[in-house]
């Protein structure tokens, strides 16, 4: 006699935006629900296609229109179940624009770092939460674990998700980062609905379900591709002084570069052009105006072409 399959669950397809600006030297992410949620929504039959029942949300929800936007990842583990036991899968998209203001209060522009202070090498806080609170804290759950074979196999995961023991700091590793310390249950989106016992380490501010854990593969997705592919111009006006694209890479990596060495690549690169005009306002003396080159525009997925990222 087989055995009786287990009893089938709802699926539904949900589409899941992870919108990015970058403003003022800060990287931004469009949010919903105060700050607790991304823009999402069903797919609908009546959507032509996923990108465009995408667009058509972020519009619904935000009234914010988006330019380049690119498929980012299905998530589809089977513990995703919602209400009623239904079972979501989340497509997610990755989009780059520029800010607007908020159309209300619940759906606003906020700082990606809020959701993820440690990542923010720039800023000496972050270094001291790291030191003085994540890092102890992952340590004792290393040090907690049932065998001294699972204790190596922790010790490793941190030091390599952390830049310790040897290995660099690596800031794709976004995911891997928030991943560990959801395991350690050092975030309070690990500890359920109730949140009892929430973690006391400020880990950032929590989203609803898993939206930060998309969160996480968004900006581990967009540091990846600014190494590769100059897809920065998307963030930046029309016409930017080089300092402005310097801060703009550094806000989206979370750490500062070397100022005469990103010139030096910008131009050896051939990425950009002067537009004869000067930046206008602001103290001291006033800084040339440049341009993304058209043939950077109109072949922005050729390899090779990239943003210094060192």
């Amino acid at each position: 006699m087989s055995e009786a399959s287990p009893p089938s669950q709802p699926i539904t397809a949900e589409l899941v935006a992870v919108l990015v600006a970058v403003t003022a030297g800060q990287a931004r992410i469009l949010t919903t629900h105060k700050g607790l949620a991304l823009p999402s929504g069903p797919f609908e039959q009546t959507h032509r296609s996923l990108q465009a029942g995408m667009r058509a949300w972020i519009e619904r929800q935000t009234h914010h229109p988006i330019g380049y936007i690119e498929q980012l990842y299905t998530f589809a583990d089977r513990d995703r179940a919602r209400d009623q036991g239904r079972r979501v899968i989340s497509v997610s998209y990755l989009g780059l624009t520029r800010e607007a203001a908020a159309i209300d209060e619940a759906s606003g522009w906020r700082d990606w770092y809020r959701y993820f202070p440690w990542e923010d090498r720039r800023s000496d806080a972050a270094e001291a939460l790291l030191a003085g609170q994540i890092l102890p804290a992952l340590a004792a759950w290393r040090d907690a674990a049932p065998d001294a074979a699972s204790a190596q196999q922790r010790r490793l995961r941190v030091d390599t998700a952390f830049g310790l023991g040897g290995s660099a700091w690596n800031e794709d590793f976004v995911l891997q980062r928030y991943e560990l310390l959801f395991e350690a249950r050092l975030v309070p989106e690990a500890l359920g609905r109730s949140r009892a016992g929430a973690p006391v380490l400020p880990t950032g501010q929590p989203m609803r379900e898993d939206f930060r854990r998309i969160l996480a593969t968004g900006i581990a997705r967009l540091r990846a591709k600014i190494k590769y592919r100059p897809v920065v111009f998307e963030l930046m006006p029309d016409a930017f002084t080089l300092l402005q694209l310097q801060q703009t890479v550094e806000a989206l990596a979370g750490h500062a570069l070397h100022k005469q060495n990103f010139r030096r690549q910008v131009e050896q690169q051939a990425l950009v052009e002067e537009t004869g005009a000067l930046a206008q306002g602001g103290s001291g003396r006033p800084a040339m105006l440049f341009r993304f080159r058209d043939d950077v525009l109109l072949e922005r997925a050729i390899s090779g072409s990239k943003l210094p990222f060192k």
